[in-house]
């Protein structure tokens, strides 16, 4: 690890809960914020689904370039360039939003047109937000022995939640109450967006001083002399990757497995942010944005946090076999929530809360038996980059259902729509039933 100037070593506190917490905010600008931002601006569901689903891409395929982070300069090059990109891609986002009328607005038929220019930028800052996952990741592991990265582990978890709550919370809550102080919603979400650039132009500045140079400043490109890895080998360790992946038995029932399991999620998540926005007329539940803040930002953050400390609790009592199916169940039945609060349409703020808690905590809870699957798939050579590509299918799995979402949900209107989601429960159950897993896996010895 890297000395300072005074020869003291640099503490990891000073950098992994700040680089970790960067991580987390444009990936929750991208694909969370900019469903409720395009909302509140007069993009219909459907539209807002199909292209803020598109931006959910970067991550899908970002095994497909990590090699050339391997392969040129450092990890800490790449984190401080994306970070760079990202601030000013916030600028440019916060400049080149439409300056639509009230009554567009209020109508919801703002035309995708107007937003090319700012879905291009997050599509940029979308891109720049998967590489810097890929250098922060790595340089973690380079950065810290193996004794550090298992104490801090707990710690890049925890920040990258704190830039949840923020994203998809604070930010959200100021975007609401400054809709409220302007009348004036584009000019609300320009400040917000500027907002953000100014938070991560500082990380930025931050991170030039307090991260650690864990590595030789070296291209790699050309095999240079001195790196023990060519670009040449990577590139060949990144062909068997694939190969012996696509070769691992029951691979295809795996795939259905990452594709599937989550796919009731994946069509709620995309329209829960617009269904609290919609007035009761159009379905919705009529919520202001700061409220919507307040109850999925925060709320359902929280729950998702303390489902997914349960669920790990149980498997590492019972192991992931026995905790399969309780698990796969409460990715399912919470789903009821979203029927009855589109049937009841409530007006309690507490009973709106607890529906999200009890679905969000739901999730939290059956997405753990996901993740463990996934490092269950991954074992053997390889394993890494195998746990990458798994990754890669689980956010396919997400990105294709919010990309129709919106559609459906206009067809078959909100109760329809959340019908719908229930009735892809079964989905859930079939790939759960196809899974074989080690009896063994998950318990703590």
């Amino acid at each position: 690890m890297e000395k300072r100037s005074d020869g003291k070593v640099r503490s990891p506190w000073m950098w992994v809960p700040t680089l970790y917490f960067a991580e987390g905010i444009p990936y929750f600008i991208v694909n969370v914020i900019s469903v409720i931002m395009f909302k509140n601006m007069g993009m219909s569901n459907g539209d807002i689904a199909m292209y803020t689903g598109l931006l959910y891409l970067p991550w899908t395929v970002k095994p497909l370039w990590s090699p050339f982070v391997d392969i040129i300069r450092t990890k800490r090059w790449w984190i401080l360039l994306m970070q760079a990109v990202i601030a000013v891609s916030f600028v440019l986002a916060a400049f080149s939003l439409p300056r639509t009328s009230c009554e567009t607005v209020s109508g919801g038929h703002t035309p995708v047109s107007l937003f090319v220019v700012t879905l291009v930028i997050f599509w940029i800052t979308a891109f720049a937000s998967a590489t810097h996952d890929i250098a922060a990741d790595g340089y973690y592991m380079l950065a810290l022995d193996q004794g550090q990265q298992s104490f801090f582990v707990g710690i890049r978890s925890t920040f990258y939640r704190c830039a949840s709550i923020f994203g998809q919370g604070v930010l959200v809550v100021i975007a609401g109450l400054l809709e409220t102080y302007y009348g004036d919603v584009p000019k609300a979400w320009t400040v917000t967006l500027l907002v953000c650039a100014v938070l991560f132009g500082a990380v930025f500045l931050y991170h030039v001083f307090s991260l650690p140079r864990a590595e030789k400043a070296v291209s790699r490109v050309d095999g240079g002399s001195g790196t023990s890895r060519s670009a040449s080998g990577i590139m060949r360790e990144f062909g068997r990757t694939f190969v012996t992946f696509f070769s691992k038995k029951y691979v295809w029932t795996a795939i259905l497995f990452m594709l599937l399991y989550r796919l009731p999620e994946a069509f709620l998540v995309k329209m829960m942010n617009p269904f609290l926005l919609d007035p009761l007329e159009a379905g919705g539940l009529g919520l202001s944005t700061e409220s919507v803040g307040i109850v999925y930002g925060t709320v359902g953050v929280a729950a998702l946090t303390l489902g997914g400390i349960v669920g790990g609790i149980a498997a590492s009592r019972w192991g992931l076999k026995k905790s399969l199916w309780p698990m796969a169940a409460s990715m399912t039945l919470p789903c009821l929530t979203f029927v009855y609060l589109s049937m009841a349409q409530p007006g309690s703020f507490f009973m709106i809360n607890l529906c999200v808690f009890i679905e969000q905590f739901g999730y939290g809870f059956g997405f753990t038996a996901y993740m463990l699957y996934l490092i269950y798939f991954s074992q053997g050579e390889f394993k890494t980059a195998h746990y990458s590509l798994c990754t890669a299918f689980m956010a396919l799995s997400m990105m294709l259902p919010g990309m129709v979402a919106g559609y459906l949900q206009e067809w078959l209107g909100y109760v329809g729509f959340f019908w719908m989601v229930i009735v892809c429960c079964l989905a859930t159950v079939a790939v759960t039933l196809c899974i074989r897993v080690d009896p063994s896996f998950g318990k703590k010895r």
